[in-house]
């Protein structure tokens, strides 16, 4: 079997199993709770998004039925509102309250620890570069300017579907967001939090009959550094790419 590195996946699922009669107890610090939302108040530019405008006729058992993995895609750009309305189907606010809202994807706990980066290489209207998803108020945060297409492809094991995407959007994890409740087990339910997104973009951008995929395999530490988070409070842990059909 080897020794224990090679099974920390075995270990983490045995050791992060719920038992009856013996389930953590511990004091939810709500004073030092980590906050919900991101914002970089020292990003180079931000973008406002159209509110997105919903095509009501739009058959929903067909998108459901049609979804797929797409990996080629054409040269022309998504337009700004598709982008608008792809990021509001896999993170955008519905229901708000004072001190709570929920989202278009579910997250255990309602802690959220998600973010989301769109690299940006050919949208309508706004230029290329890595930008940061503010989710209260639907905008993006430039914080690079250039082509990072070589770069994604590259952190995504040299995938040439992330060269030739219109946008590729990054998800990190907060760690702590999720932490803070459920100690080591958090983990689970981060990546289920990841996977909901992903399907709402798939179905979004079948709903926009646009090509979308999805990509587990990323060298993390590669792209932490495109970003510059640390990879311990924050990192990198899934990537959808997305552009027009092509044919």
């Amino acid at each position: 079997m080897g020794d224990n590195m090679d099974n920390y996946g075995d270990d983490f699922q045995k050791k992060s199993k719920y038992k009856r009669g013996e389930l953590p107890r511990h004091y939810l610090d709500w004073d030092n709770k980590p906050n919900t939302y991101k914002e970089y108040s020292d990003a180079l530019d931000i973008i406002e998004l159209p509110e997105p405008k919903f095509e009501h006729e739009i058959p929903f058992w067909e998108v459901i039925t049609n979804r797929k993995s797409t990996r080629n895609f054409a040269s022309s750009p998504i337009s700004r509102m598709e982008l608008s309305l792809l990021l509001y189907g896999m993170m955008g606010l519905t229901r708000k309250f004072p001190n709570f809202a929920f989202r278009t994807t579910p997250s255990a706990g309602g802690l959220y620890p998600i973010e989301t980066y769109p690299v940006i290489n050919n949208v309508s209207n706004i230029e290329q570069g890595i930008y940061h998803y503010n989710v209260p108020n639907h905008q993006l945060e430039l914080l690079k300017r250039g082509d990072f297409r070589m770069e994604v492809a590259k952190g995504c094991l040299d995938q040439k579907m992330a060269f030739n995407s219109s946008v590729n959007f990054i998800w990190t994890a907060i760690i702590r967001r999720s932490q803070w409740k459920y100690l080591q087990r958090c983990y689970r339910y981060i990546y289920l939090d990841a996977g909901h997104i992903g399907q709402n973009l798939y179905l979004v951008a079948e709903a926009l009959n646009l090509g979308a995929c999805t990509i587990g395999a990323i060298y993390d530490d590669e792209l932490n550094r495109l970003l510059d988070i640390d990879g311990l409070n924050e990192t990198s842990i899934y990537v959808g790419v997305l552009g027009k059909k092509k044919g």
